[in-house]
């Protein structure tokens, strides 16, 4: 994350601005808090491409946005499509991108993989369930939280394809690496087969950490996806994945699985490891970093103002707190933090600042939430 620069907002639709989460061409993503203390992702469309046509359009994709919910899609929160810079609100999820996590670790093994696919494919169900398609699809807009991967970025994608076109070729800017042919061909009428093929490309990269095309340029890229004749390249790709990914990445869109077959082809690669889904999602979720749910904020003025959750030092002054009034070393740390039966003793990177670490009861609750997310099937 980083900071906020000089010319951006303090704050957008009653939330405080903390941080840049990332930009792109329609818009710019900001962390923000509400006055609760709310995490949120806020997008904000850019000037510079809001129009009367694109203000219609956003009304419909917020109304759209609305019905969609789900445990693997970020939430809805707010949105005001008529304010004069349009922005979006939805759920805030800590966590890095699976393009990111690949890169610093590396491709995922094949029942992490095949675990994540049917959890995707399981969220883009919902999605289409809502009347949208996602339309865009890769790495960067899939999050790795503790609980489960998340979907984002299905909102304004859409928008942005219908905005950015180049005229003179009829292709469609985007991320051209997991784009299907018909969407690279300039196609607008996409049907959920596109969203299947992006899917494929997607665990093809988080089981190799290569796309099925590349090139030394988008357009070179898009060429190779329009040519039926050039296959995806599956190199290291592991055997029991490549039946369906190939399918998955059919050049004829009516050749591709349903979302339903790519969720039952996956998990029979899971039980082929000797493994249940569940089992497998906590491999999946057990990889994922450590949440961390507040950003490095600057040094509160004295006196620090009250807020329940952080740790009140007078709840120290119990049997186990030291009379020298020190800090507990990590280990003496450890014995503090409550245990919770079922969870999972791998250690994680414990939070920077004193204000990112919770109560003991909050610590609990999380920890509860967790636990329980992390076991479920799905």
């Amino acid at each position: 994350m980083e900071p906020l620069r000089d010319d951006d907002p303090e704050a957008i639709g009653g939330y405080t601005l903390r941080g840049r989460i990332g930009t792109g061409g329609m818009g710019q993503v900001y962390l923000g808090e509400s006055a609760a203390g709310l995490q949120v992702a806020v997008k904000m469309i850019k000037a510079s491409v809001l129009d009367e046509d694109t203000r219609a359009r956003f009304v419909l994709e917020v109304d759209s946005l609305k019905t969609v919910y789900g445990p693997f899609v970020a939430a809805f929160v707010a949105a005001d499509a008529h304010a004069d810079q349009p922005w979006l609100a939805v759920e805030y999820v800590p966590g890095l991108d699976l393009r990111t996590f690949i890169t610093e670790h590396g491709p995922l093994p094949l029942a992490e993989t095949a675990s994540l696919g049917a959890l995707l494919a399981e969220g883009l169900h919902t999605v289409h369930e809502a009347g949208l398609l996602h339309r865009d699809l890769k790495p960067q807009n899939i999050l790795l939280a503790e609980y489960g991967p998340k979907l984002i970025d299905f909102g304004l994608a859409v928008l942005a394809e219908r905005r950015s076109m180049l005229t003179a070729t009829g292709f469609v800017v985007g991320s051209v690496l997991c784009m299907p042919p018909e969407q690279a061909r300039g196609e607008h009428d996409l049907q959920q087969a596109a969203d299947v093929y992006a899917l494929g490309a997607v665990l093809l990269y988080a089981a190799t950490g290569h796309y099925p095309y590349t090139g030394p340029t988008w357009q070179a890229v898009a060429l190779r996806i329009e040519d039926v004749a050039t296959p995806p390249d599956l190199a290291d790709l592991p055997p029991e994945l490549r039946p369906v990914i190939e399918a998955m990445l059919a050049y004829d869109p009516g050749a591709r699985p349903a979302l339903d077959e790519v969720t039952e082809r996956l998990v029979r690669v899971i039980r082929g490891c000797g493994l249940t889904p569940a089992q497998a999602k906590r491999r999946l979720t057990d990889r994922a970093p450590a949440l961390e749910l507040l950003p490095d904020l600057p040094a509160q003025p004295d006196p620090t103002p009250y807020d329940p959750a952080v740790i009140d030092p007078a709840a120290r002054e119990d049997e186990d707190a030291d009379p020298t009034g020190r800090e507990p070393e990590a280990d003496e740390q450890e014995r503090l933090t409550p245990e919770i039966p079922g969870t999972p003793e791998t250690p994680r990177p414990r939070a920077r600042d004193s204000l990112a670490r919770l109560s003991a009861p909050l610590q609990i609750a999380e920890r509860l939430r967790a636990a329980y997310a992390r076991d479920a099937r799905f």
